[in-house]
């Protein structure tokens, strides 16, 4: 039951019991001292009227009529509140008539609280002659009335503190459902970030600490929305840098694999004529055959750039360093005047194959940039590790390509090879950042490893 109420209703549940249980603290305080309040009250009147009668009764012998004078003093007496005074004789007859409103309990406390103070009844007696025989003043307390104007406090007391307990409860209940408004409204945002509406935003309300709660529920619902846009550009770019890479294959198929299988069958078709003559041209048959091996040479080349394009040829099975120099040379091969250089720390140590392949891309795209648009004529390639405390456990490699060519232009955008390397590292976690200068451009990458 308790676990199935709301935040609101369990406060308002345990403010509505913190009130009703203060009443009735207070009530059953002055349903415990009622008792001795009354039997106080009883002493303190019976020995005041003792002492009162006791005086009166000294100078009866002086009244013309005594016995007169006696019976008023007893009708008189009989009026007081909380006691009652009856003239007996010596029998302990009574002389004058009973209370009036001795018995009468029609408009008293309930019977259940007269019973639960049981006050004890006092009685004393005071001597005097009665027609010159002995007889007695006899008071006798009467708690009824101290009884009803305890029960008609504690009546009261119970209805004002029952209507000031309403009171405070609505107007508590009034101020903590506005104070606690703002979690309807934190439930139904975070509904509508489950659903994916991440531009939803609430209103900062309520106490202080709804309010910032309200704050950072928006700021989170921002960064959500922003990631999520982030997670979509990326998919589409990946989707369009994977169009533009199989573009460009097939383009240098076309432009390089086409011709040198149109020149290698036209070789091959001048060795075919060579041979159904009766007289083969040695010189002819070397010339073709020349030719073709060049061509296939080229072929070689050409098919190694691409599968390097494609997948690094012995990264898993050489390491880092080997796939690198084999990279190097290639680029030496076809480009003997521009001279490269790599240094590989030796504190590196083992990176994963993630950040190997992460690293050689970086390095593959900053060079192809370099030979393709920089007009360089020298390259450093440097990879270290970065001294800074891990994050994750991980460490993290920085990977620095300078080269002394012309750089970018001011404004100009980065090539969709390195917008694609950038979006890959930030995936992993690392950064990379290109540095234009006059002294040449500088593509700069950090790397989170695999070891720590």
């Amino acid at each position: 039951m308790w676990q199935k109420l709301s935040l609101r209703a369990r406060i308002n549940l345990l403010l509505a019991l913190l009130l009703a249980l203060g009443l009735a603290v207070n009530i059953g305080r002055q349903v415990a001292e009622a008792g001795p309040r009354v039997q106080a009250e009883d002493q303190s009147v019976i020995r005041l009227a003792r002492e009162f009668i006791e005086m009166i009764v000294a100078d009866l012998n002086e009244a013309p009529d005594p016995d007169a004078r006696l019976t008023r003093i007893a009708r008189d007496f009989s009026r007081l509140r909380h006691v009652s005074i009856a003239l007996k004789d010596s029998g302990g007859k009574p002389l004058t008539p009973p209370r009036p409103d001795a018995d009468d309990d029609s408009h008293g406390p309930p019977a259940w609280f007269v019973s639960l103070v049981h006050p004890e009844q006092t009685a004393v007696s005071v001597p005097v002659a009665i027609h010159g025989e002995p007889g007695s003043l006899v008071i006798t307390s009467y708690p009824n009335d101290e009884i009803a104007e305890i029960w008609d406090g504690i009546v009261t007391q119970l209805e004002v503190g029952s209507v000031i307990a309403l009171v405070l409860f609505l107007v508590m209940m009034t101020v903590i459902g506005r104070a606690l408004a703002p979690l309807r409204s934190l439930a139904h945002m975070m509904e509508e970030l489950e659903e994916g509406r991440y531009q939803a935003r609430i209103a900062p309300g309520g106490a202080p600490e709804l309010a910032a709660i309200c704050n950072r529920l928006n700021h989170l619902a921002a960064t959500l929305g922003e990631a999520v846009e982030d997670k979509r550009r990326l998919a589409e770019r990946a989707v369009s840098l994977q169009d533009v890479e199989r573009k460009e294959i097939a383009r240098e198929l076309h432009d390089e694999f086409g011709p040198y299988l149109f020149s290698l069958r036209a070789h091959a078709s001048a060795l075919a004529k060579q041979a159904d003559g009766r007289l083969p041209s040695a010189d002819a048959v070397a010339k073709h055959g020349g030719a073709m091996l060049e061509q296939i040479n080229a072929l070689q080349q050409f098919t190694r750039r691409v599968l390097q394009r494609l997948r690094p040829v012995g990264l898993a099975e050489l390491g880092l360093g080997q796939a690198l120099e084999s990279l190097s040379r290639l680029w030496r091969e076809s480009h003997p005047d521009v001279t490269i250089k790599t240094t590989i720390s030796p504190a590196l140590g083992l990176t994963g194959e993630t950040a190997d392949l992460t690293i050689y891309r970086t390095v593959q795209e900053a060079l192809t940039n370099a030979f393709r648009h920089a007009g360089a004529t020298a390259i450093n390639v440097v990879i270290e590790p970065v001294e800074q405390p891990p994050r994750d456990g991980r460490g993290c490699a920085r990977v620095r390509v300078s080269d002394n060519g012309r750089g970018m232009e001011p404004g100009q955008k980065l090539g969709f090879g390195l917008v694609g390397m950038r979006e890959r590292i930030l995936a992993l976690g690392g950064t990379l950042n290109v540095i234009s200068g006059e002294g040449g451009l500088t593509v700069e990458a950090l790397v989170p490893t695999a070891a720590a």
